[in-house]
């Protein structure tokens, strides 16, 4: 009899570890560190960003990118309104163009929170990313996503060394939408536009601390379905700078 109990016991663990061992690269990808964040300021009516959209499509497929497209509104005079454009996506990009060197245009790519590209240049994207993880100048702080039917919870790491903290950024975003110019420089381009940005919101502080945050998922459904978080540097001003660390998450738990 107890022969019968122990084999039924070493049948229930092997079954136990095949079934974690087909779960773990589901969890491996979720759980990826991210390498870099991009994101990028275009606009519907600027004619030079479609090669810029065309490369944060690519980037937003990557595991370890969280990519996020924040649509401007300060080209719509040239014949074509940009209906994804915020004015709020539009005093981000000012606020990077004060705290970095002035530079405000489009298609404008700023890597981790400090470093500006010109977004249709797919080399120097692409260099400034892999330079950001060589330095480990950026995504230095453990930032993962998870989620349940009401929730989603936001686990933040320790500091690796001594921090002067960082707002904890959400950023809410459509994962895709095909539009059709009618207008303006880009008149008659059907453009795939990615992970574009609808709001965020700074929801909390991090001092340097592992914390964790609870937030209603109602919120992400009706931004988007799909979230990023930044925890983010910003100076006396509230301008943002350096990005520590960062997630991305979906409706379908992603």
């Amino acid at each position: 009899m107890n022969s019968c109990i122990a084999q039924m016991r070493d049948g229930a663990l092997r079954l136990a570890l095949v079934l974690l061992a087909l779960m773990m690269p589901l969890h491996a990808v979720a759980g990826q560190k991210v390498a870099g964040v991009v994101e990028l300021f275009t606009s519907q009516g600027c004619s030079s960003c479609p090669p810029a959209d065309a490369l944060l499509a690519e980037l937003a497929e990557r595991n370890d990118i969280v990519a996020l497209a924040y649509h401007v509104d300060y080209w719509d005079y040239l014949g074509w309104k940009d209906a994804l454009a915020t004015a709020e996506n539009t005093a981000r990009q000012r606020s990077y163009g004060e705290r970095l060197d002035n530079s405000v245009y489009t298609p404008q790519m700023i890597i981790n929170g400090f470093r500006n590209v010109v977004g249709s240049r797919r080399k120097d994207v692409h260099a400034a990313i892999k330079q950001g993880r060589e330095d480990g100048e950026a995504m230095q702080v453990d930032v993962r996503l998870s989620s349940s039917d009401g929730s989603f919870f936001v686990d933040i790491g320790d500091a690796p060394a001594a921090s002067t903290g960082a707002h904890i950024v959400v950023v809410y975003f459509r994962p895709r939408e095909v539009v059709t110019i009618g207008g303006g420089e880009n008149k008659g381009r059907s453009i795939d536009y990615r992970n574009i940005v609808t709001s965020f919101q700074t929801v909390g502080m991090w001092h340097g601390k592992a914390m964790r945050l609870e937030l209603p998922k109602s919120e992400m459904m009706k931004k988007g379905g799909h979230c990023a978080v930044l925890l983010q540097v910003h100076d006396a001003q509230g301008r943002p700078g350096p990005i520590l660390g960062a997630a991305r998450l979906g409706e379908d738990g992603w």
